[in-house]
């Protein structure tokens, strides 16, 4: 299962941001789960790194990115992406509309995110972190 992980996600997990830290690295343990294959946007690293950043510094910041790499891949965000979201009457918020077409694009079946809301319009299925591990990691 190809599954988009939300910048929200990794920023907890390189913060180590309690109480979504507890869920969200586990989450992203499942990258050497072979039931799942973790992607990502350039924009939700970018995301990621500034957060990571702003609280370790950029050499920290750097090499967290470094180690998510290793284990996550990276979906496409272009111009077809960017002109699609620009488009969506109905997302609210830019940057959630790219994420959800760089999923659609990169044939995510789901997209893991803490604000699940903001995905309203979305037809891939949206859950929070606990919500996937239950539904999805713990059932075997």
């Amino acid at each position: 299962m190809r599954v988009f992980i939300d910048a929200n996600i990794l920023v907890s997990v390189l913060n180590k941001e309690y109480p979504l830290f507890t869920f969200s690295s586990r989450l992203l343990s499942l990258a050497d789960d072979k039931r799942f294959d973790l992607v990502t946007s350039p924009v939700c690293l970018a995301i990621a790194f500034y957060f990571a950043e702003k609280k370790s510094g950029t050499k920290s910041a750097k090499n967290k990115i470094d180690i998510l790499l290793r284990h996550i891949g990276i979906s496409s965000l272009g111009e077809a992406e960017v002109k699609l979201a620009s488009k969506n009457k109905k997302a609210n918020d830019f940057e959630d509309a790219m994420q959800y077409y760089s999923a659609v694009h990169s044939k995510c079946k789901c997209i893991v995110t803490e604000d699940v809301g903001d995905y309203f319009y979305s037809d891939l299925e949206v859950l929070a972190s606990e919500d996937f591990l239950n539904k999805y990691a713990l059932a075997k």
